[in-house]
C-alpha cells in the first residue's frame, strides 16, 4: 500500500513509519520538519510533503494516489477555539480529503484522554467524558470519523473509506532510528536527572499506568491498517499496570551509593488501580503487550542521556 501519514517524523509516527517500511509499504510523510529524522530521508520508499496540518492544499496534493491515511500529528491551542481550528478542523478536513483522493482506509489517532474520568470499567464502548480541551478535541474528532459513513450530496454521494480509531495511552521508547526522537513527556528524564544529582524523586503514591512501548504501538497501527476492520475503536495500551515508583527504583539502582529517596505524596489513590480493558486488541489481532520487556533498556538509555 501507499500510506499517507501525518506526524511521521514525531515519536509515535516515526515508529509507525519504520513498521510500515518493514512490511513493504510505501510511505508519504506530511510534516513541518522533513529533515528532522535524516534516516527517513535516506529511505527509498519514503517521500515527504512539507506542510503543517492546516496547509490543506499541500495535504490534499500529497494524498493523491495513496491507498490509506494514518493521522497521528497533533494540532494545539490554548483556547477552545484554537483547539477546534488547529486540531479538530484539521482532522475533519483530512478525513474529507482522504475520501476525495480515493483512500480506502483512514486511521485517526485519538487518546485515552478522550474517555476522560476513570471509572470502574474502561473499555472502547465506555462513554467519553473528557476532562480537558485535549480530550475534548480528540473526542470530537472521533465523532466525525465515525459519523462520516453515508452519502452527503454531490461531494460525497457515498462513503466507502474504512474509518478506524486508535486511542494510545502512555507510550515510551528509545528513538526508532539513531537520529530519531524519544517520547515528549519528560518524567523519565526528570527522574534520571534527580538520581544523578542525588535529589529526591517526588511521585504520587499508587500513580502509574498501562505503559506501552512505541514499537508495540506501531504493531497495532499496522495490524489495523492491514485488516478489514471498519468503524472500530482500539485502546493502544499494555496489559500490565506499571507504577512510577517501580520506574524510580530502576533509576536509583543504576547509581550505586545513590542518596536519592523516593518521596510519595498520598492523594488517596487506592492500592488497586483502575484499569483499561485491552481484551479487544487481543480478540481482533492477537496482540497482548507487556512493556516490562522494554522498560529496563529504556530506563538505562534515559539515564545515559542526561
Amino acid at each position: 500500500m501507499r500510506v499517507f501519514i501525518t506526524g511521521g517524523t514525531g515519536f509515535i509516527g516515526h515508529y509507525v513509519v519504520k513498521a510500515l517500511l518493514e512490511k513493504g509499504h510505501d510511505v508519504v510523510i506530511a510534516t513541518r520538519h522533513p529533515n528532522k529524522v535524516p534516516s527517513l530521508r535516506a529511505q527509498p520508499k519514503v517521500s515527504f510533503v512539507e506542510a503543517s496540518l492546516t496547509d490543506f492544499d499541500k495535504m490534499g496534493e500529497g494524498l493523491v494516489g495513496c491507498d490509506a491515511c494514518i493521522h497521528i500529528a497533533l494540532g494545539w491551542g490554548e483556547t477552545p477555539t484554537a483547539m477546534l481550528m488547529n486540531d479538530t478542523r484539521a482532522t475533519i478536513t483530512l478525513l474529507e480529503m482522504a475520501a476525495k483522493a480515493g483512500c480506502k482506509k483512514f486511521i485517526q489517532t485519538s487518546s485515552t484522554a478522550a474517555m476522560g474520568r476513570m471509572r470502574p470499567v474502561m473499555r472502547e464502548v465506555t462513554s467519553n467524558l473528557p476532562m480537558d480541551l485535549y480530550g475534548a478535541t480528540k473526542a470530537a474528532g472521533e465523532a466525525y470519523v465515525l459519523g462520516f459513513r453515508h452519502g452527503y450530496g454531490t461531494n460525497f454521494p457515498e462513503v466507502t473509506m474504512a474509518r478506524n480509531i486508535i486511542r494510545p495511552g502512555y507510550t515510551f521508547g528509545n528513538p526508532a532510528f539513531s537520529d530519531g526522537c524519544s517520547q515528549p513527556d519528560r518524567r523519565f528524564f526528570e527522574m534520571a536527572r534527580a538520581v544523578k544529582e542525588n535529589r529526591d524523586i517526588n511521585i504520587i503514591r499508587n500513580d502509574g499506568t498501562q505503559f506501552i512501548h512505541a514499537s508495540q504501538q506501531a504493531k497495532l497501527y499496522v495490524s489495523l491498517l492491514e485488516s478489514d476492520k471498519n468503524e472500530e475503536i482500539y485502546l493502544g495500551l499494555g496489559s500490565v499496570w506499571i507504577s512510577w515508583k517501580e520506574i524510580a527504583e530502576k533509576m536509583i539502582a543504576l547509581k550505586p551509593g545513590c542518596r536519592t529517596k523516593i518521596v510519595e505524596t498520598d492523594m488517596g489513590w487506592g492500592d488497586d488501580p483502575m484499569l483499561f480493558d485491552v481484551q479487544k486488541i487481543k480478540d481482533h489481532f492477537g496482540l497482548v503487550f507487556d512493556a516490562h520487556e522494554f522498560l529496563d533498556e529504556h530506563v538505562k538509555w534515559t539515564f545515559d542521556q542526561v
